[in-house]
């Protein structure tokens, strides 16, 4: 899905596995097995500004009573892992908690706003942690880079992240007033990713709570690293399993020698010779590698990256340096130097 995501499953998100697990597990128990239960998780928002019951507002925005919103929330909460990994369980779980607080409150301002100018009442929502995964596709936006992978008719291009949109919008359409709840968690999101309002600084999980949930649910949800023989996976045929391998093998043989060139420069203070990552995958697609290599020197260097690219790879939390020369290095792909940076 992603380009970073690889096929670790949910190592390092410890948060995004208790997220699929917990409310999962509750909302097939409360669907199947204990639905006299459900009226303590319903939305009702007539119940909490009528008779001020704000435990609804806890209750109701936690486990979906929907079995199709509760599919398609876990498969965006599995996608958006990748934020978990790339800013730490700490950063990931306060926007989390950012973005769910102001989601309550726009939800009861655009009801308010709907009553206003169209007449409508509307009691209640549909429930479930549906706001902050709305509102995790603000920073799914803005900063994972749109790559095509194929197209369809030759026409419509297929990205790496149009998966996540489709189901986005089949979770927004899966009922009556969720568009709401929908707006509300984009609103959200943009409010709490603004560099104008800080919103971060003040809606945040404190260090001392973060380090008491680390040493007593993170060894219960964290998962471990998959072993090579397992990210490998098993091919059709064989000739598919040994292209596997030989992928695997230039991956690793890629990923040491950009350890040494960074131990190197660490100790010597040079640049990193980029162009020696990459023979292994030149000769996969070139047999003749070692004829043509001198007319590979005499080639004229590549073209400089545009500052776009660079940002988009600063953004990640690359240095401007290893961004320059990884996008150097792959011919300015900004699919390649992201999944090399990001692997390593």
């Amino acid at each position: 899905m992603f380009p970073s995501t690889g096929s670790n499953g949910l190592y390092k998100a410890p948060l995004s596995k208790s997220l699929l697990l917990v409310p999962s597990a509750l909302s097939v128990l409360l669907t199947l097995l204990f639905q006299h239960y459900q009226k303590f998780f319903t939305y009702n928002l007539q119940a909490v500004k009528e008779d001020f019951q704000i435990w609804r507002l806890v209750f109701g925005r936690t486990v979906c009573l929907d079995l199709k919103d509760t599919f398609c929330s876990s498969l965006l909460i599995y996608n958006f892992r990748i934020f978990e990994r790339r800013y730490g369980s700490r950063k990931f779980s306060s926007f989390l908690l950012g973005s769910w607080m102001l989601s309550a409150l726009f939800d009861l301002l655009l009801v308010e706003v709907v009553q206003y100018a169209f007449g409508i009442t509307i009691s209640s929502l549909p429930s479930g942690f549906l706001g902050p995964v709305f509102a995790l596709f603000v920073p799914f936006f803005c900063s994972i880079p749109r790559m095509q992978v194929t197209q369809i008719l030759g026409q419509f291009p297929i990205t790496n992240k149009t998966l996540v949109y489709i189901l986005g919008l089949q979770l927004v359409t899966s009922g009556s007033y969720i568009w709401i709840v929908a707006v509300s968690g984009l609103i959200s999101g943009m409010c709490y990713s603004s560099s104008v309002l800080k919103v971060h600084r003040v809606l945040c999980v404190p260090s001392w709570l973060a380090k008491i949930f680390s040493w007593t649910l993170e060894p219960i949800f964290s998962s471990a690293e998959l072993s090579n023989e397992i990210q490998v996976g098993m091919g059709a045929t064989v000739d598919i399993q040994r292209q596997q391998r030989m992928e695997l093998l230039d991956r690793q043989i890629m990923m040491s020698q950009f350890a040494q060139m960074r131990r190197q420069r660490q100790q010597q203070g040079r640049v990193i010779n980029w162009n020696r990552l990459f023979p292994p995958l030149r000769r996969r697609h070139n047999a003749n590698y070692q004829d043509n290599r001198q007319s590979e020197q005499e080639a004229p260097p590549p073209a400089e990256a545009s500052e776009e690219q660079v940002a988009r790879l600063m953004e990640m939390g690359f240095s401007r340096v290893d961004a320059l020369e990884a996008l150097r290095a792959s011919n300015n792909d900004l699919n390649v130097a992201t999944n090399f940076l990001l692997q390593h």
